[in-house]
């Protein structure tokens, strides 16, 4: 796995992942505040479009992940 590929799976996990424990009709709710870590993972989403700047690459890289293709966040 590259960082590339990772920075699409993580970000859908967590996504999924808070909308199961946040939203009422799920069968792993808990609170309905893990909706707020779903937005959080939106704006940081929405900022790394803009900025090219993304916190779990640099988190990825510093774990050794080898950089892929289009993996220009990292270069820094």
């Amino acid at each position: 796995m590259t960082i590339t590929r990772l920075l699409r799976i993580i970000p859908g996990l967590f996504i999924l992942l808070s909308l199961a424990l946040g939203v009422e009709g799920s069968p792993l709710f808990v609170n309905k505040w893990w909706l707020a870590f779903t937005a959080f993972v939106g704006l940081n989403l929405l900022q790394f479009g803009f900025t090219n700047f993304c916190p779990m690459a640099l988190i990825l890289k510093k774990l050794g992940v080898p950089e892929g293709d289009g993996a220009a966040c990292c270069k820094r």
